[in-house]
């Protein structure tokens, strides 16, 4: 265990990527970087942990056993914020695990006894008898002042007439690199020398600070105080009503939390764009996608301000309030044309959602908003890391807010759910019997809906099919009633799906409508589920071809999407379709896939009791006619691939990447399958795999496995490679 410690702003994390893609070579089982700084409490770090390197289970026992044989490099980023809980972690993991290494950042070390410290020093300065022209321009501190200066006026060099000042600035600033990047930000406004003076009249001022303070933190708050004073009055009162935000924000977070009748929009928005200015915060993205970061040490600077100034509660409510609208208005336009922009809209606020919780279930009395924010999140679960997480919140909430309303009978429907997907059917049985109880009391027709539609679910995990059927047509009949078009869709989907399940005539009606209700709808997250299920019937009915297209459809949407839990399922249904297309390995290899993504979410299938009997019946096909050790050999090496890894394997299928490379080579794309050829021809227009990905509505991982396919199989080392070939190839070839 290496621990890199050092002030904020010294590039601990910058260091930490370098060594990691460094030794990445000597961890032939993984290497995993996990940024802790948007975890704002420590009871998800296990989670956390867990689901990034793959372990099924968020439990200390369960990801110990997964990493036990394995040689890895785990990066813990940002532990200052969770130093106990990130040093019991470490303990029992350096404990019963020995292939593991572990690289930790943190502003302070977590004091163990296996633990190795590297102090991670800030940059080289000139001394005042060094400084010169030939030698202060090799200088680390001087380098990187340049630079960053030139960035902002292209023109600007180190040279005679301001070499002096640079010096002195850079040692004034101590050769941080995030202090000496802030000042070359000011070179808009400022001069060097205007600069210079600036900071030593701060210097001088807190000289007389604390003397229990490192000297390290007491300049990193002096350069911050003086960015700080540079400010204006409204610059500063935005800073600080930023620092509520987690994982950065948009112009309606902005104005809904950081305005007020002091502060309206119009002043807000000319008062950020000044912020930016000042590299206080960074804008990213265009157009309507427009989103503003903060560095988390200027966010801690900007809290503690807020804190002083009495006023971090009310802002903190407005947070929430914003919070609460943002989920209320996902949950009610979940089931239509902005279905997708709502499920990156989520994900994007996922910090900002997650800080409003803890904020509510630590503040006395608030807990009944952190039910209302976690229940209306039922529509877009995906915004969860797993099922868990949103138990997780729920649970605590249900926990401090026993009151008898109407928002926690939703909260326990929407629980009892969450518990369902993760397996645990005796979990979700306490929970629906109070929904049910406290609906039936309150005269809540749309709870008790919700009591019913969750235990015909309950019922078809169970495989009780004709209970499930029956209570989820009730379930259907009361949605309708009450008008809810999106929770009636849930219900007929799960409906349909019971229907395919026990083979009931009335299956492929009920297909035929789940899917043209959501094309109807435009909702391609409902249509990917939509294809999943009819897919599953053309298959019970014989139509392998049909049914193939179908998921493999559905799969592409998942990507879209980014649903691990429904592309878990496509996979499975896909080796099924395969072992009954006599398929064999290649269903085997699937089956592998799609354990590889159920794990990578914290659930298992069989958990899903609905899924696992087809799941049992393909195993057993599949065994007899491979043997034992060719089905577990396919199962193994499907078993080993990531999700989108996964994705791309049940888009192109192993055997259609054999037959494409047993061709005859008559030039270099025979050996690439259809998808390969046409991500080559995006590399050679001199697209990055970002492009790519947005160009083809991929993820971005599948680009970046398609692109390192290509050039293993054309025995590439680089890009350029690819450009150079795709340029001389001839007209026929396109």
């Amino acid at each position: 265990m290496l621990t890199l410690t050092g002030v904020g702003g010294v590039g601990k994390t910058r260091l930490a990527r370098r060594i990691a893609a460094k030794m990445s070579p000597q961890f032939h089982d993984g290497l995993w970087f996990i940024e802790l700084a948007p975890l704002a409490a420590g009871d998800l770090l296990i989670e956390t942990v867990a689901g990034t390197v793959g372990c099924t289970q968020p439990h200390m026992a369960s990801l110990a056993e997964y990493l036990r044989d394995k040689r890895t490099l785990v990066v813990l980023d940002s532990c200052e914020h969770l130093l106990v809980q990130c040093a019991a972690l470490t303990v029992e993991l350096l404990a019963t695990v020995p292939g593991l290494c572990l690289l930790v950042t943190s502003r302070q070390a977590l004091g163990l006894a296996d633990e190795q410290i590297l102090g991670v020093p800030p940059l080289t300065v000139p001394t005042a008898a060094e400084t010169s022209m030939n030698g202060d321009l090799q200088n680390e501190a001087v380098r990187l002042f340049e630079d960053r200066a030139a960035a902002v006026i292209p023109d600007f060099r180190v040279d005679d007439t301001n070499i002096l000042a640079v010096a002195r600035m850079c040692r004034r600033l101590d050769g941080i690199p995030l202090a000496i990047e802030l000042a070359a930000a000011r070179m808009r406004v400022l001069s060097v020398e205007q600069i210079l003076q600036r900071l030593e009249d701060r210097f001088r001022l807190l000289t007389t600070g604390p003397t229990t303070a490192p000297p390290r933190q007491k300049t990193l708050r002096a350069l911050l105080d003086w960015s700080y004073d540079l400010c204006s009055a409204e610059e500063r009162t935005m800073w600080e009503r930023l620092s509520v935000f987690s994982g950065g924000c948009g112009q309606e977070g902005i104005a809904h939390v950081c305005t007020g009748k002091e502060m309206t929009w119009q002043i807000a928005s000319d008062v950020v764009d000044r912020l930016v200015d000042k590299s206080i915060m960074q804008r990213r993205g265009q157009g309507a996608g427009v989103r503003y970061e903060t560095l988390d040490t200027l966010l801690q600077y900007g809290w503690q301000r807020l804190v002083a100034s009495g006023q971090d509660k009310a802002v903190r409510l407005r947070h929430r309030d914003w919070c609460r609208s943002l989920a209320a208005r996902a949950e009610a336009e979940w089931f239509g044309e902005h279905q997708m922009d709502w499920l990156g809209r989520l994900a994007r606020e996922q910090g900002n959602v997650r800080a409003a919780l803890e904020f509510c279930l630590s503040e006395p009395g608030e807990a009944w908003a952190a039910l209302e924010i976690a229940a209306a999140m039922w529509s877009h679960r995906l915004s969860w890391s797993s099922p868990s997480e949103g138990h997780h919140w729920l649970e605590r909430a249900l926990a401090q807010e026993p009151g008898a309303e109407a928002v926690r009978a939703k909260a326990l429907w929407v629980d009892a759910w969450l518990v369902l997907l993760r397996g645990d059917a005796k979990a979700a049985e306490p929970l629906l019997a109070e929904c049910r109880t406290l609906a039936e009391r309150l005269g809540d027709e749309a709870q008790l809906a919700g009591a019913v539609h969750i235990t015909g679910f309950a019922a078809l995990l169970a495989e009780d099919f004709a209970r499930a059927f029956t209570l989820l047509e009730e379930a259907l009949a009361r949605r309708r009633a009450l008008g809810h078009r999106g929770h009636a869709w849930v219900v007929l989907f799960q409906l349909a799906m019971t229907a395919v399940l026990m083979d009931d005539p009335r299956a492929a009606k009920l297909c035929d409508e789940v899917l043209e209700t959501a094309r109807q709808a435009n909702a391609e997250w409902s249509v990917s589920y939509a294809l999943w299920v009819t897919a599953l019937a053309r298959w019970r009915q014989g139509a392998l071809r049909n049914a193939m297209a179908m998921m493999r459809d559905a799969v592409r949407l998942k990507l879209h999407c980014n649903d691990h839990l429904g592309l878990a399922q496509c996979i499975e249904g896909l080796a099924w379709i395969l072992a009954s297309d006599e398929q064999y390995e290649q269903a085997a290899q699937m089956l592998g896939a799609a354990h590889a993504v159920w794990r990578s979410i914290g659930t298992s299938l069989p958990g899903l009791g609905h899924l696992a009997a087809a799941h049992d019946r393909c195993e057993a096909t599949l065994r007899p006619h491979l043997r034992e050790e060719r089905f577990t050999s396919a199962f193994d090496r499907g078993s080993q691939l990531t999700p989108d890894q996964a994705a791309a394997f049940a888009l192109e299928g192993e055997g259609a990447r054999r037959r494409e490379a047993s061709r005859p080579e008559s030039n270099a794309t025979s050996l690439l399958t259809h998808r390969e050829r046409e991500i080559a021809d995006h590399v050679a227009k001199g697209l990055s795999n970002k492009e790519i990905a947005e160009a083809l509505v991929i993820s971005q991982r599948t680009a970046e496995c398609h692109v390192e396919n290509i050039l293993r199989k054309l025995n590439f080392t680089s890009r350029s490679q690819i450009i150079k070939t795709w340029a001389s190839r001839g007209p026929e070839l396109e």
